[in-house]
């Protein structure tokens, strides 16, 4: 695990680095994207250099990590709709390129199941965006989920929808109670993941995250185990992190090997 302490303004341009690598590298490459507020810095820095005819997501696909299951389409905290807003009506992916799992399906199960193999049949998520809740969730895994889930449906805890009721006016009351989610076992298929908290109010879920014990408590902890994974922080996200000193002293000194 890779961790970098940067300022906040600065971690959107690092992760529109890689991204723009990748693209360059491969330009049909998957993007696994990721709603909230953790990302939008990130969704700036790419729809920017866009802009600017730097980068070309014209051929490159994407995949959502979850979305709420009875919020009918056209509502504006559906995350179809969101991912739109914030990312997907900013660049040049091509109509459709982005795709969520289907939270009006008839049977969510059998759609859960579609969305895997949609993944698959796409070859895999080559990039992955992941933000991280307070309690330690990754996309909509809460505490207790299995550490080798798929996509599947999830009842959100108490704590999770009162976090998320700023995006619902306030009303916790709004915020519905299921989503479908990729599971911990498919975030983790993907290549590379880069994972983005910033707050004070992260700086617990991140020390569990980096220097925690493996455990379906903290659900994100299980990125311990994935081979290419970095972890971008601000001060106050890194604030409880007992090496936070080793990790400035390793991006100070920062080589590469060839």
């Amino acid at each position: 695990m890779d961790v970098v302490i940067a300022p906040e303004a600065q971690i959107g341009e690092i992760v529109a680095d890689d991204v723009a690598a990748l693209i360059r590298a491969r330009p049909d490459a998957v993007l696994g994207l990721a709603t909230g507020s953790s990302p939008l810095r990130i969704y700036d820095a790419v729809a920017e250099r866009v802009e600017r005819g730097e980068l070309s997501l014209a051929r490159a696909r994407g995949f959502m990590l979850d979305e709420y299951v009875g919020l009918p389409l056209g509502h504006p905290c559906r995350y179809s709709a969101v991912i739109d807003e914030d990312f997907v009506s900013r660049v040049d992916l091509a109509p459709g390129a982005v795709r969520g799992p289907d939270g009006d399906a008839a049977d969510l199960d059998a759609a859960c199941a579609g969305y895997e193999k949609a993944i698959r049949d796409a070859g895999g998520v080559d990039l992955q965006i992941l933000g991280i809740g307070t309690d330690g969730h990754i996309a909509f895994n809460e505490p207790g989920s299995s550490l080798a889930s798929r996509t599947r449906v999830k009842t959100l805890t108490a704590q999770t929808r009162e976090d998320n009721a700023r995006f619902f006016g306030g009303d916790v009351d709004a915020v519905p109670y299921h989503c479908l989610t990729q599971g911990l076992g498919t975030i983790m298929d993907a290549r590379r993941i880069v994972l983005v908290a910033t707050g004070e109010a992260k700086a617990e879920a991140v020390a569990q995250l980096v220097e925690g014990a493996v455990s379906a408590r903290w659900p994100a902890t299980i990125l311990q185990h994935h081979r290419r994974v970095t972890v971008l922080v601000d001060d106050a996200a890194a604030s409880r992190l007992a090496l936070a000193e080793y990790y400035r002293h390793t991006q100070a000194h920062r080589h590469l090997v060839s």
